[in-house]
């Protein structure tokens, strides 16, 4: 009788391998999700003109509508993260979704001021809120133990990709037949995603039995793995135990008001909110229309920052993986400032080949700025990360709510949106100058005092 071969009993009895990490199936499904939810990021500066011209509404009140939708963003996102903690990504996210088509369909019945505010501002608000990049911030931190940052980048190239699909065809819809075929076509983008997160968006790697991609590969050391709760103290650890989300994300505030590195975090990317989604996002399009440029081209080259910003973001995530992210941020917002102070002598009637480098440069800065801050969130603040990325995502949309009715305000009262570019322009500097001093320790954990 032949003796059986033990390498053969051996190969039996090993599990075949996985080919792909279900972390990567998650990842992909979250990419579509923010494609999704992001039609509306494209459509204000779009249809403000048009709607301009049918009900007679100024520039001041369509951004007051605009500044309410980001205000709601970015104040939902640190309870959004909380949520997903309690109740599941894949639920939050679902009804996230549903929340951006409902407002959107709405919106083809508004004749009145107040219900654009209500549409645009509170509905899609609180949709897109739960939709925010805290939700890229959890995808990487649940599923992911490396390569959280290019992960971050990638996914936050999907609101970029939304706005790349999105908006050449609500350009073209808002000329024929109207901007109430626009925001069906928002409409149907969010709700079209639902069935595939309700599939394939998993909670967490235990769903399906295994650890965090990468976490096999490494062990991370005691300061590392404790989250900040965890040194805080008791209270810390009462709050990381606590079912309600809104205590949780309120007790994660609490704790992470006492780091310096949270304020410098939040006054950076209060101005990096201002000059992305409240001045670009929102008045680009109107302001090109005051310089004799077709809604069109304008919205074309909005698109192109959209190209632009996955290839930046995904760079960025791969250099905050290798480099130290303070330094990135600090160069990030440094040539931001630049584009934005010589942006009032570019705008034409044409476009120029100068308007083209301004566009590519922009797009390849635009939310560059997400994975060093989520990375320095993370390394900073533990488990906590997630939450307290929410909050300075928060202060984000704050930033760009603020800066979207200013610049509003600024070209009804003086005809043009120049003096908004150059305070934006301003402010970058500031923002880099804060990013370069934050602590030289960022990249590691940040002891909160014991009891706090």
């Amino acid at each position: 009788m032949t003796a059986p071969n033990p390498t053969k009993l051996s190969a039996a009895k090993t599990p075949r391998k996985r080919r792909l990490h279900p972390a990567w199936m998650v990842a992909a499904v979250a990419f579509l999700a923010l494609v999704g939810a992001a039609g509306f990021r494209a459509a204000p500066g779009v249809l403000m003109v048009p709607l301009q011209q049918e009900f007679g509404w100024s520039t001041t009140v369509l951004s007051l509508a605009v500044s309410i939708n980001l205000v709601l963003f970015g104040l939902t996102a640190p309870f959004a993260a909380a949520l997903m903690e309690r109740f599941g990504i894949r639920t939050v996210t679902s009804i996230a979704l549903c929340l951006i088509g409902l407002g959107s369909a709405l919106t083809v019945f508004v004749n009145q001021s107040w219900q654009i505010l209500l549409t645009w501002g509170v509905l899609i608000g609180l949709g897109t809120g739960s939709m925010a990049l805290v939700f890229a911030a959890t995808i990487a931190n649940t599923w992911f133990s490396k390569n959280r940052g290019l992960v971050i980048g990638i996914l936050t190239a999907g609101s970029a990709a939304g706005q790349l699909v999105f908006l050449p065809f609500i350009a073209v819809l808002a000329q024929s037949p109207g901007w109430r075929g626009a925001s069906l076509l928002i409409a149907a983008g969010a709700l079209a995603v639902v069935p595939l997160v309700l599939r394939w968006l998993k909670n967490s790697p235990a769903d399906v039995g295994v650890q965090p991609y990468g976490a096999e590969e490494e062990q991370p050391t005691t300061a590392e793995a404790a989250p900040v709760a965890e040194v805080a103290g008791a209270e810390g650890t009462e709050g990381a135990k606590t079912p309600n989300a809104a205590v949780r994300a309120l007790q994660v505030l609490k704790r992470a008001s006492k780091v310096r590195t949270f304020w410098a975090l939040v006054a950076g990317f209060a101005i990096c909110g201002a000059t992305t989604n409240g001045l670009i996002g929102t008045h680009f399009i109107p302001s090109a229309h005051d310089h004799g440029m077709p809604e069109t081209t304008a919205a074309g080259l909005l698109a192109v920052v959209g190209i632009f910003d996955i290839v930046g973001t995904i760079a960025s995530g791969w250099l905050t993986d290798r480099f130290n992210p303070k330094v990135l941020l600090a160069v990030y917002y440094q040539f931001r400032g630049v584009g934005l102070l010589v942006l009032p002598v570019l705008l034409g009637s044409t476009v120029q080949p100068s308007m083209i480098l301004f566009v590519v440069v922009y797009g390849l800065d635009w939310v560059a700025t997400v994975p060093p801050t989520a990375a320095i969130c993370r390394k900073v603040f533990g488990s906590d990360g997630s939450v307290v990325f929410g909050w300075v995502f928060a202060a984000h949309q704050l930033g760009a709510a603020a800066a979207a009715f200013l610049a509003g305000y600024i070209r009804d009262a003086t005809g043009h949106y120049t003096y908004a570019w150059i305070g934006a322009a301003a402010m970058c500097t500031v923002a880099a100058v804060i990013s370069a001093t934050i602590r030289k320790d960022a990249g590691k954990k940040e002891p909160v005092p014991v009891g706090a």
